[in-house]
């Protein structure tokens, strides 16, 4: 029994380092921890494929009033910025855009709510694959610009959940309480 009871406190520790994974040390692997905690992997907050899970369409659309967005609109405004974003990053042709921000939010509706969570989650699967692929000098020269798509990504998540708690729709076990 004494064995058991010493194997078993030995192999604490090691689980408990195998969860407290090393912080990446060079440049491309900071960005691409930014993009990846903001799309898919749970770590500080949580990611937008759990933050926009399991709505329906109805819900996407509700908005808590007086000026604040729906779900639907700030997944669309981030669909919309990381679309336009990545086409500048890769030397493409961005989408439209009137110049007015407002439009980044505006042009969602409820049909398009299925759609637009596969849309949000392939342009963000696409950034980590451009970041994983580009050159060294390309990811120096556009590093302020990948850091701060991350950051507007988590701005608008921790939104999303905001919205999600007001409509009573999130569920506290998927990560924020």
């Amino acid at each position: 029994m004494r064995k058991i009871a010493l194997l078993f406190l030995l192999a604490i520790p090691l689980s408990a380092t195998a969860q407290n994974k090393k912080p990446p040390t060079t440049l491309r692997g900071v960005l691409l921890e930014q993009l990846r905690t903001t799309h898919t992997q749970e770590d500080w907050f949580v990611p937008a494929s759990i933050a926009v899970q399991g709505l329906t369409a109805e819900q996407a659309k509700w908005s808590p009033g007086n000026g604040n967005h729906s779900v639907g609109q700030l997944a669309y405004h981030l669909w919309f910025w990381n679309t336009t974003e990545l086409a500048h990053f890769k030397g493409e042709k961005a989408p439209a855009f009137s110049g007015n921000n407002d439009d980044t939010f505006n042009n969602f509706n409820a049909e398009q709510w299925q759609d637009l969570q596969k849309k949000l989650d392939q342009v963000m699967t696409d950034w980590e694959k451009a970041v994983e692929s580009c050159d060294d000098q390309k990811l120096a020269e556009n590093a302020s610009l990948i850091a701060h798509v991350g950051a507007h990504n988590a701005y608008h998540i921790g939104q999303i959940i905001y919205v999600r708690k007001l409509q009573g729709v999130w569920d506290p076990s998927k990560g924020v309480k």
